[in-house]
């Protein structure tokens, strides 16, 4: 089966920055990419970054040049990690970690607070 576990988050203030982690295991095909979404209070779910195995990467274009995404391999495990600086108070949401196995639907992880206020 496969697990989705994040970590990292927290409360900070405006132009600090917060790193969140993400691992999956049990992807018994393997794994073609992971990423994060995010879900403002009251709004939808929207793309953050999405990041390939081969390392290729697209972000939302609110997180361009503050946000970089990277993607590691080990012991079974892929790890997706998003580093997050000059952050904003509009940056505030629930993060959610996603896989993309081979041959399986997309997994999601349970979600993580990230909230940026003074």
């Amino acid at each position: 089966q496969v697990q989705v576990v994040e970590s990292g988050g927290g409360s900070v203030q405006p132009g600090e920055s917060l790193r969140l982690s993400c691992t999956t295991s049990g992807n018994k095909f393997g794994v073609q990419a992971m990423g994060w979404s995010r879900q403002p209070p009251g709004k939808q779910r929207d793309l953050v970054a999405h990041i390939n195995t081969d390392g290729s990467a697209n972000y939302a274009d609110s997180v361009k040049g503050r946000f970089t995404i990277s993607i590691s391999r080990e012991n079974a495990k892929n790890t997706v990690s998003l580093q997050m600086n000059n952050l904003k108070s509009e940056d505030t949401a629930v993060y959610y970690c996603y896989v993309d196995p081979r041959l399986r639907p997309r997994a999601w992880g349970q979600g993580i607070q990230v909230t940026v206020s003074s």
